[in-house]
């Protein structure tokens, strides 16, 4: 599919987990060749359960794999056949790691000097550079994790949301490289982490402190910007979610909901206003709402035009009728006891000249590609003898 926007654009994958996969599958996505490079038997995170069970399968489609014992010499110059061809290698390996098997950034631009090579890590440059470092690490000592929870129990978010974030960096840093090597002809190091991504995020809360003079607390017991942002109990035991974050939307909403009085009510005409006068409001919201089930309120808040959500799970999601016109692809699980089991999972968060991206390449089992990747890297003649010595391997 060479109309794909990054079709021209090959990658080399060495990477596990969350943030290095995350980066790589949004390269594949937009129409990179990735390969993907596994220890032979598969990278462990194909095997990971509990919360973890995920990550493979939602970070990995649209690539090809590739096992190969990278401690063999035979493999070591494969692999570096198949960078020196490379547009662009991702890693995401604890610091030194890449360094000591051969595969450091010096190395590889040496034999490759186009080469755009991502390093994706816990932390930037400075006293912490050397540290281990994780997605919930870096949330706790970045701060996002004391905003997310209640006073006294720091939380992490709900989700991967730093190594997914700091993969997505990953990627900017990577296009950007590969924009400047059309001027230069020369690749570079372009580096993203986690806990600077951590920093960024909470950006926001370190500049409502300059702002405000008084350190943030967290979003839990936050004093809310807009008068009405907030959680309303419905008829049948459910929730919705409203937010009136404007004077327009006020009026709009007493007018919808018939309201009268408090749209006469000149102290609550502005958000400066509610704010400081919720209480005087939010009995009769919270009454509202109350007659009303979660369908009748969503009916009604959408007729309003209001900004609204109904309280769902990521199960939910499966068969959300607006996921399901374009937002979910088929695709089938590469590992494990469901092997095979067909699933439905978000595309990237893109229209490109109104179309979203697609599977071109279902979920990889492993070494699915190794004879492939030997091929192109010049061993066709030789490769039974390096399946035959474990140097490279399928399955």
């Amino acid at each position: 599919m060479r109309n794909l926007p990054l079709a021209d654009i090959n990658v080399v994958e060495f990477s596990h987990m969350v943030m290095g996969p995350a980066a790589g599958l949004i390269l594949a996505d937009l129409g990179a060749d990735v390969l993907k490079v596994e220890p032979i038997g598969g990278d462990n995170t194909r095997r990971l359960r509990g919360s973890g069970s995920g990550y493979f399968a939602m970070y990995n489609r649209n690539k090809r794999s590739l096992c190969i014992d990278l401690k063999q010499d035979a493999a070591k110059a494969l692999v570096y056949r198949l960078v020196e061809e490379a547009d662009v290698v991702i890693e995401n390996f604890r610091p030194g790691a890449m360094d000591r098997l051969g595969f450091g950034y010096a190395e590889l631009a040496a034999r490759n000097p186009r080469l755009i090579y991502c390093s994706l890590k816990g932390f930037l440059s400075g006293p912490y550079e050397d540290r281990a470092a994780l997605d919930e690490v870096t949330q706790m000592l970045g701060g996002l994790a004391y905003m997310t929870g209640p006073p006294g129990r720091p939380m992490r978010a709900g989700s991967s949301v730093i190594d997914i974030a700091g993969g997505m960096f990953g990627v900017i840093g990577i296009l950007a490289a590969v924009n400047q090597r059309h001027a230069t002809g020369r690749g570079q190091l372009v580096t993203s982490a986690l806990f600077e991504t951590t920093a960024f995020m909470v950006g926001q809360h370190m500049a409502q402190q300059a702002v405000l003079g008084e350190a943030p607390p967290p979003m839990s017991v936050r004093r809310s910007a807009w008068g009405v942002y907030d959680l309303f109990s419905c008829a049948d035991g459910e929730q919705v979610f409203v937010a009136v974050v404007s004077d327009t939307q006020w009026r709009q909403f007493c007018a919808h909901f018939q309201l009268e009085d408090l749209a006469a009510d000149e102290a609550l005409a502005s958000n400066g206003g509610r704010v400081e006068h919720r209480q005087r409001f939010m009995p009769a919201l919270q009454a509202l709402f109350s007659r009303l089930s979660r369908r009748e309120a969503v009916r009604e808040l959408e007729a309003a035009g209001l900004p609204f959500a109904e309280i769902n799970k990521p199960s939910d999601l499966f068969a959300d009728p607006h996921l399901s016109r374009s937002g979910l692809l088929d695709l089938h699980l590469a590992d494990g006891e469901r092997r095979g089991a067909a699933t439905r999972l978000p595309k990237l968060p893109l229209e490109m000249d109104g179309k979203r991206t697609q599977l071109r390449h279902d979920l990889p089992a492993a070494g699915e590609h190794s004879r492939q990747a030997a091929k192109r890297a010049g061993y066709a003649a030789a490769i039974e003898q390096l399946l035959a010595a474990g140097v490279i391997g399928e399955g």
